[in-house]
């Protein structure tokens, strides 16, 4: 059946190792760092509040959950991603292996995830900014610094400071990624150094009695958390996005996606140990800026300014790595014709696909402006387990229809991993609200129009085409 047609994978191959596509400039420390930059954000800097009062001292817990969840998925990754080095992450692995219609359904489900996550990292970006002004003594018309409701009992009409935040990242990413990868990597370095300085700082102010009881809300409240700050690993899969822009594919992209997540996992269950050891847990009702205010209660101000200015800068790597993200699944899709064809051409002199680019940076700074955080956060993560629950299907389904293909990663395990993986995704997605799942399938309901009345006939793969 046409929908279920697939690519041809050792033409994509092919077409890579003779250079066509786009500009080969990273290596594996850039993926690395790019993972790190996408993963350090909201995640750690504003959801661990959220995570600490449904969990309590047990988010670590938590995190460990969905830690391990996400390393599952990322062993699946890595292998389609040394496999098959083209742009369009797992779009395109499900393109060649589960046929048109799953990849599509991933790369419109993917669009939610990596759209909507730029999004909601601009608004945490946004409360931190205001507060570093706040400081200064400078501050914003209310109404311009909130979504419409976002505040209860308070007139806002839209978060200012996130929109432009969205449109000052996709200007630096329409001008090339090698300047963007630059940039991203300083970043990463100085955020890098303000949570290594809360570890430092904060270990000394820990009273092991604010870990009693340890899960106040038992087990489900401890799942229900993991499902919140899964959030907080997204990203590290954006790194396969840039599968046509490196050096060495086959080495690096496995390093680049098992090394960020790894080192970030690591640095968030000491971080939530640490801030759940310094402030008992139901003070971070209401609060976010989890990590600075637990400095604040230690006692330690002059920490917490830093912390407020590392969250900014983390949470922009982030914003710069899922923008980057979303225009290369849209440049894929659109490359294959399933999308307008404007939406894959490249810039003569900035060899970037601009016209994406700027298509979802003006899209999504608008979204970013008008909804508010708690919404954007739980649309993200059922986008984002869904797609790592047919990832995890299809490196099985590769491995029995193509097992002479070389690979330059496998997944230890198989079919045991892929699995495990796949099962705890789904497990996770049943703990996310009844809202959730109905805008999500609303969402994909969207989709599937899309496909049948554009996208199914203008593939490349529809004959005549």
């Amino acid at each position: 059946m046409s929908i279920f047609r697939t690519k041809d994978i050792d033409a994509m191959i092919g077409a890579h190792a003779a250079g066509e596509g786009l500009k080969k400039v990273l290596g594996a420390m850039d993926l690395v760092l790019l993972g790190i930059g996408a993963i350090i954000g909201t995640g750690i800097f504003v959801l661990t509040g959220t995570g600490a009062l449904t969990a309590g001292p047990s988010l670590v817990l938590s995190f460990l959950l969905a830690g391990l969840a996400c390393g599952f998925a990322a062993l699946c990754y890595a292998e389609f991603a040394s496999t098959i080095p083209v742009s369009g992450s797992i779009y395109t692995y499900a393109y060649s292996t589960l046929g048109e219609l799953v990849a599509w359904i991933i790369g419109w489900d993917l669009i939610l995830e990596y759209g909507l996550a730029t999004s909601a990292v601009s608004v945490g970006w946004s409360g931190y900014c205001q507060s570093l002004l706040a400081g200064f003594g400078i501050k914003l018309p209310q109404i311009l610094t909130a979504a419409p409701g976002a505040i209860p009992g308070v007139t806002t009409i839209a978060n200012l400071p996130a929109a432009l935040i969205m449109l000052a990242i996709t200007f630096i990413l329409s001008r090339g990624m090698r300047e963007s990868a630059k940039l991203n990597n300083v970043m990463v370095a100085i955020k890098l150094s303000v949570v290594i300085l809360f570890i430092a700082v904060g270990v000394w102010h820990v009273k092991p009695e604010n870990w009693q009881p340890f899960m106040p809300f038992g087990t489900s409240g401890m799942m229900n958390a993991a499902a919140i700050v899964f959030f907080a690993f997204i990203g590290f899969d954006a790194v396969t996005s840039a599968a046509e822009e490196v050096k060495n594919p086959k080495r690096d992209l496995p390093i680049g996606i098992i090394g960020s997540l790894a080192a970030c996992t690591v640095l968030y269950v000491i971080v939530s140990l640490i801030m759940t050891g310094i402030v008992p847990f139901q003070k971070f009702a209401g609060v976010d800026h989890p990590v600075s205010l637990a400095l604040q209660y230690a006692g330690q101000n002059w920490v917490a300014g830093f912390i407020d200015l590392g969250a900014i800068i983390g949470m922009t790597t982030v914003i710069l790595v899922m923008a980057y993200g979303q225009s290369r699944i849209l440049f894929a899709m659109s490359r294959d014709g399933l999308l307008p064809k404007k939406l894959s051409s490249i810039h003569p002199r900035y060899d970037t696909p601009y016209f994406t680019t700027w298509t979802v940076g003006v899209v999504f700074s608008t979204i970013a402006a008008l909804v508010p955080l708690n919404v954007l956060a739980e649309l993200i993560n059922i986008g984002t387990l869904a797609a790592f629950t047919l990832i995890s299907i299809a490196v099985l389904i590769l491995r029995k229809t193509r097992p002479d293909l070389p690979r330059g990663f496998r997944c230890p395990g198989a079919p045991v991993v892929p699995v495990l993986s796949a099962g705890m995704c789904l497990f996770l997605m049943l703990f996310l609200q009844a809202f959730t799942w109905l805008a999500f399938l609303i969402w994909m309901a969207a989709g599937l129009l899309v496909y049948f009345g554009y996208a199914r006939r203008n593939s490349n793969l529809h004959p005549g085409n």
